[in-house]
């Protein structure tokens, strides 16, 4: 999963081709730890059809709010450089960011 932050965001996420997913994750979020082995188990299931990438939110605040993330955990996916699908909070489940990610790579 590749680290992003406020210096290659651009780059990694809204430059990228194809599908990426974002997880917007804290240190201090229990439910983002707890969701962290599911995000992961999603990459190695369709990591060759959709790029994975992780934010700190409590190292990347602006870059956060800049991308309308107010709660956490949030997953977002972007294509082509926009935001097209997001999960957060209670919605933000394993099974509904498979859900989420099928519906993209179609």
């Amino acid at each position: 999963m590749v680290q992003v932050d406020k210096v290659n965001f651009e780059e990694e996420v809204l430059q990228a081709k194809g599908p990426v997913l974002v997880d917007f994750w804290s240190t201090k979020c229990e439910p983002c730890m707890a969701l962290l082995p599911d995000v992961e188990a999603l990459e190695a299931k369709y990591g060759d059809q959709i790029k994975f990438c992780k934010l700190n939110v409590l190292e990347n605040r602006r870059l956060a709010i800049s991308q309308k993330v107010l709660g956490l955990p949030t997953i977002c996916i972007y294509k082509d450089g926009e935001k097209v699908a997001e999960l957060t909070k209670d919605d933000a489940t394993a099974a509904n960011i498979e859900a989420m990610i099928k519906e993209q790579i179609q």
